[in-house]
């Protein structure tokens, strides 16, 4: 646990820092404060000053010379997202990455229903088989699980949803497979949630297929903190 507090503090101070770089508050060529200022005014030790300018650092935002500090190169890109995903590591951010595939996926399920095709909804079905055979390990079932909510974002034929579905990758599927083999109960739960947003997209029933995709992800974030 000590790690990953670490690790979450320096997220944070990464965080922060490039915010301050990205809106101005410190200039491209300015100097950042002392890494005993940055301590102080974030409340975590040196050691994560340290660390978080190190990712700054190898990111190409500042350069740090030795008896002059770290100054900053360049402000950061607007496209951030992949590295946020990077940083997703506690239960809190996963219920949070629920909370924005859920804005994201209950759309596509009713654009899906709406705009199938016959080779769109049978790609859907066979991420559907897929994950009921499931017989692997966790990340079968993980990867199974994404290959559905996947299907569903190529079936709305909006192609920004399936580039933001592939964004997020597998990571997205949040539930936390605990051990080397899926549990069989939460699959069952899966499945039949599953089952429901598809009968509801091959029928065209828009309003049913966003309810059940609402429901299911809803479920997860329960599964997440029960």
């Amino acid at each position: 646990m000590a790690d990953e507090h670490g690790a979450s503090l320096a997220d944070r101070v990464e965080g922060e820092l490039r915010r301050g770089i990205g809106s101005g508050e410190w200039q491209p060529g300015a100097l950042l404060p002392s890494e005993g200022e940055l301590a102080v005014r974030f409340d975590v030790s040196r050691t994560v000053v340290r660390e978080a300018i190190s990712r700054l650092r190898a990111a190409g935002l500042v350069e740090t010379r030795r008896g002059r500090g770290s100054s900053v190169l360049a402000r950061p890109a607007a496209q951030d997202f992949t590295h946020s995903l990077g940083t997703v590591r506690t239960p809190q951010d996963r219920l949070y990455l629920l909370e924005l595939r859920r804005g994201i996926e209950v759309e596509a399920a009713a654009l899906a229903a709406v705009r199938r095709t016959p080779a769109t909804l049978a790609a859907v079905d066979a991420a559907l088989r897929r994950t009921a055979t499931v017989r692997g390990g966790a990340s079968d079932a993980v990867e199974a699980d994404f290959a559905f909510h996947r299907a569903i974002a190529a079936a709305t034929a909006n192609r920004f949803y399936l580039d933001l579905l592939d964004t997020l990758g597998a990571g997205a599927i949040t539930r936390p497979y605990a051990g080397p083999e899926p549990d069989p109960g939460h699959l069952d739960q899966v499945l039949g949630e599953h089952r429901r947003i598809r009968d509801a997209i091959a029928s065209g029933d828009a309003v049913g297929a966003a309810a059940a995709m609402r429901t299911h992800l809803d479920a997860s974030m329960a599964r997440l903190t029960g």
